[in-house]
């Protein structure tokens, strides 16, 4: 994925999915500085995770 589309994403009311390593996730925050993106899990488990823009898959 590239950071314009991840900013299409946050901006976005529609429900985005997103995979990070094979699990969905949301993406919290951009960091565009750094090319990275605070997200969790989705579900109960809310555990924030910093990665890489270019390792998430839009599905």
């Amino acid at each position: 994925m590239d950071i314009n589309r991840v900013k299409q994403i946050l901006s976005s009311s529609a429900d985005i999915k997103v995979m990070y390593n094979g699990s969905s996730v949301w993406i919290d925050e951009l960091h565009e500085d750094q090319e990275m993106v605070t997200c969790h899990l989705r579900g109960p488990l809310e555990e924030r995770s910093q990665v890489a823009v270019s390792e998430l898959v839009e599905e």
